[in-house]
């Protein structure tokens, strides 16, 4: 594919039609792909098919700004631009209601405060008393935030010469082959970062996002894995993100 884009750049300047369909159909299963993942965590009145269309939209972006000379593949550049475009509808949607947001922050307020005090993971049960809440009534709240934690690369985005966030994080990625020691070293220093954060989840949590982030499983594969329900997959997934949040937070404050 790569090869296909930069010969026809090289002898057109630009990408013919038929060359567009024909990535577009070899795409598809990707943006499907991509829609049904991001749908397992959206209320039931999002219509799919418009999401689908952004998707595609998504897609042709990537054909138009894809550069065959940045050491980075089409399929992953593209995945990021479908993506970008999906998530960047949804917030124009507004789908996720204030007060949601608001419950989200309170949690991950109440997950940074709780283990600063302890210097220790924090339970369930500790976070739920803290709130002053039942465990049960706990977990309906995570499941309440649940569609919030979705987490994108896409939210690093690079400005464009007109100062609008058209970019993508790929966009941003330096060339392997050009030396920048600065950039290089707060790269690794970030990575490090959040690995080390990641490392500090208990058990179950660091599962869960393995298995949903590297290896690509949805919720109910883990589920099956780890022999729980599909929900208490999505609570211990949503769990983890609002702890990272807090302790990325907490680090980032104080670097």
């Amino acid at each position: 594919m790569e090869a296909q884009l930069r010969d026809a750049r090289d002898k057109d300047g630009d990408i013919p039609g038929d060359l567009k369909e024909q990535i577009v159909l070899e795409h598809a299963p990707l943006i499907r792909y991509l829609v049904n993942r991001i749908a397992v965590r959206l209320p039931s009145h999002i219509d799919l098919d418009d999401l689908h269309n952004t998707g595609v939209i998504g897609l042709m972006d990537a054909i138009e700004k894809y550069d065959p000379g940045k050491n980075c593949k089409f399929k992953t550049y593209a995945e990021f631009r479908i993506k970008g475009a999906i998530l960047d509808q949804l917030r124009s949607l507004d789908w996720v209601p204030r007060s949601v947001r608001q419950k989200s922050r309170k949690l991950e307020r109440a997950y940074g405060e709780v283990e600063q005090r302890l210097g220790r993971q924090a339970s369930e049960d500790e976070v739920a008393d803290s709130l002053g809440l039942q465990i049960d009534k706990f977990h309906e709240l995570l499941n309440q935030v649940r569609g919030i934690s979705l987490v994108n690369l896409e939210e690093i985005r690079g400005g464009g010469q007109d100062g609008d966030r058209t970019g993508s994080f790929a966009d941003i990625v330096e060339d392997v082959n050009a030396e920048n020691p600065l950039a290089s070293f707060k790269l690794g220093e970030m990575k490090g970062l959040v690995a080390d954060t990641i490392a500090t989840l208990p058990e179950k949590e660091r599962l869960v996002i393995s298995f949903y982030y590297y290896e690509d499983l949805n919720m109910k594969e883990i589920g099956n894995i780890l022999g729980i329900t599909e929900s208490r997959v999505c609570q211990i997934h949503t769990k983890s993100v609002l702890r990272l949040r807090s302790k990325l937070k907490g680090a980032l404050e104080n670097h």
